[in-house]
């Protein structure tokens, strides 16, 4: 590790480019290889869904935890215990009765290693693990939180990179370097293959995968399962084209460039919301119901400071803005010294609100109506005290009273 500088050395696209031409001019495919194994630049990725997931996860809590007693026999009972309390939504697949099981987490599948280091594992082994094996889980899980993002920041890859050698170097203080494995040394090319690219869910295997079952599970003879898909997959193809090709077939709408709409205010600089609230849906929902019209009153004159807004038949309303009573039913959150925090919330149903800042045009206002869990003092209980990293935070299961912020802009819902 500590030649580590060495083994990272950028090349120069120009370089790049004048080894291609070379390439192109070799006369056979030995020729080809012989070059490319000597000065072929950057392409050959690593595949992070086994690299990270069935590699690396499943490597640290099999061959090292279990096999090195760190977790004992009744510590992987009290986990499936723990777990079992788990309350995950249903997309996300459950994990049931494998770990304290046959050879303690067997038969887990490699999306089931991502939900396990994801989901349960900060929880249901902290108190298990000494204080160097916690920063190990929490090195890995914070990698992996940040590499399976759909959006990846480039200044995110040397954050990722720098824990990938944070956590090789623990394992190897601790556990020695008999125990450092292939898996980890292509892991310190993750950043590098993310960067050429992109995300990791441009190219790890898990599409792959899930194509290959879904083309397994088509009818086909077991004998010649390769032309029996062509052939099926070309037949799909025409009866699409003689449907879409009938005179009567109208222009493909969705292609067209549509306005964007948006939750308008001064405060939200006017950000656009693209796209269209979901049915099923509700017209004309009065107000009234749990005071929501209090707070919608309180929220648009938090959001247009120079307008003021007033409920109907209300005295000084007649140079103000009168609030709609009725709403189409269909999270960032200001903290008192205007500082901008991430609260946990349960959004209770989406909204659209229509009402005129101009008593001209009527503007479509795409809003939530959420709850707000509350704070408890031990909120950061899964965190390194040193250095103030926490993958896991601790929300109590009650509500803020209801209030103005209770009221936000779709596109204010962090995910």
């Amino acid at each position: 590790m500590n030649d580590m500088d060495n083994w990272f050395i950028a090349k120069d696209s120009s370089k790049h480019l004048e080894n291609a031409l070379k390439w192109r001019g070799c006369n056979s495919d030995s020729a080809r290889k012989k070059f490319t194994k000597n000065s072929g630049c950057r392409f050959i990725t690593v595949d992070p869904m086994h690299c990270l997931f069935l590699g690396i996860a499943k490597w640290i809590v099999k061959r090292i935890w279990v096999n090195m007693r760190v977790l004992s026999s009744n510590n992987l009972n009290n986990i499936q215990k723990k777990m079992n309390e788990f309350q995950v939504p249903a997309d996300l697949g459950q994990i049931l009765g494998k770990i304290y099981c046959g050879e303690d987490f067997s038969n887990f599948t490699v999306d089931q290693w991502r939900i396990f280091i994801s989901i349960y594992a900060t929880v249901v082994l902290w108190k298990y693990l000494e204080e160097v094996d916690r920063k190990i889980l929490t090195y890995f899980v914070q990698i992996c939180h940040l590499f399976v993002n759909r959006i990846l920041e480039i200044k995110s890859l040397d954050e990722i990179h720098k824990k990938i050698v944070d956590v090789i170097t623990l394992i190897e203080k601790k556990y020695g370097r008999n125990v450092i494995t292939p898996n980890l040394h292509l892991s310190l090319y993750l950043s590098a293959c993310s960067h050429d690219f992109g995300p990791l869910y441009a190219f790890w295997c898990f599409s792959f995968e899930r194509m290959n079952g879904i083309l397994g599970s088509l009818p086909n003879s077991h004998q010649q399962i390769e032309p029996e898909l062509m052939r099926r997959l070309i037949n799909d193809n025409r009866i699409n084209e003689m449907i879409y090709t009938e005179n009567n077939t109208k222009d493909l709408e969705i292609l067209n460039t549509r306005q964007s709409v948006g939750s308008l205010s001064e405060m939200d600089q006017f950000e656009p919301f693209p796209g269209e609230m979901l049915k099923p849906f509700s017209e004309n929902i009065p107000l009234s119901a749990d005071g929501i019209l209090d707070l919608m009153i309180a929220y648009y004159n938090d959001t247009y400071e120079n307008l003021k807004f007033w409920k109907p038949f209300e005295t000084d309303s007649l140079n103000s803005i009168i609030i709609p009573l009725k709403i189409n039913k269909y999270s960032k959150f200001a903290s008192e010294d205007d500082s901008i925090n991430i609260y946990p919330g349960q959004i209770q149903f989406f909204f659209v609100h229509e009402i005129s800042t101009n008593r001209i045009n009527m503007e479509n206002h795409y809003l939530a109506y959420v709850r707000w869990h509350k704070k408890i003092k031990n909120r950061f209980y899964f965190d390194i005290n040193q250095e103030q990293m926490c993958n896991v935070e601790l929300w109590d299961t009650e509500f803020y009273s209801k209030n103005r912020n209770c009221i936000i802009p779709v596109y204010h819902i962090l995910g």
